[in-house]
């Protein structure tokens, strides 16, 4: 298959740049809650830490998306991008300007 890898290097390296950056400003998000209840109502409270469990989640799938982009990266420089991990086939070139870091083939990825 002939893909341009530089250009889906270019734009894998710019994503992981902006995870980044977004997990470094949702950091503060993400400490504890102040649990005094003379500071904070309980329904204050609950809201708190609701939404710091929301941050978290979030913060968990930047960094599993942060991982999945280092793999696509690591399959640039070895030669591997755009063949699927499961099958060896190549991916649909519309189905990587989706989603560069990608790992499957439509077929694999519907578990056909």
């Amino acid at each position: 298959m002939a893909i341009n890898s530089e250009a889906f290097k270019k734009k894998l390296l710019a994503q992981k740049v902006e995870l980044e950056a977004t997990i470094e400003q949702a950091t503060d998000a993400a400490k504890p809650v102040e649990l005094d209840q003379t500071v904070v109502g309980r329904v204050s409270r609950i809201d708190a830490i609701q939404q710091q469990e929301m941050t978290l989640a979030a913060q968990r799938r930047r960094v599993e998306q942060i991982q999945k982009i280092e793999a696509a990266l690591g399959r640039i420089k070895s030669g591997d991008f755009g063949c699927c991990v499961k099958c060896g086939e190549d991916i649909a070139e519309k189905r990587l300007a989706l989603d560069p870091a990608i790992p499957t083939c439509i077929n694999c990825a519907q578990g056909a």
